[in-house]
């Protein structure tokens, strides 16, 4: 029972943390994240249903359902920080740009 109540609490935890942000944030995100958890608290209240629910689906039991989840989930979030880290370096180099063109000193008249 102990064990339940901590994964619970550690369940909430990360959902509410990762869910706080701006309002840069996607509704969908925090959707998907709060589904997220209340499916992670339902498997550890209730791990019946979840192998129940993984042997309807074709999947063994509910603890390689729970993998197979988090291994999309995992995969979705490299895909996503990879494209926010592309745009991000983009930025990066067109700020450089600028800042090096506003600072370099005027051409001199003979030509060096």
């Amino acid at each position: 029972m102990i064990v339940k109540a901590l994964l619970i609490v550690a369940v909430v935890a990360i959902a509410a943390g990762l869910a706080r942000g701006g309002a840069r944030r996607l509704a969908l995100r925090r959707v998907g994240l709060a589904v997220f958890a209340l499916a992670a608290i339902g498997g550890v209240l209730y791990p019946d249903t979840l192998t129940w629910v993984a042997q309807r689906i074709g999947v063994g039991r509910g603890a390689d359902l729970m993998l197979y989840v988090l291994i999309v989930a995992f995969l979705s979030y490299i895909a996503t920080r990879f494209a926010h880290d592309r745009r991000t370096d983009r930025r990066l180099t067109d700020l450089a740009r600028c800042v090096a063109l506003a600072e370099a000193p005027p051409p001199r008249p003979d030509g060096r």
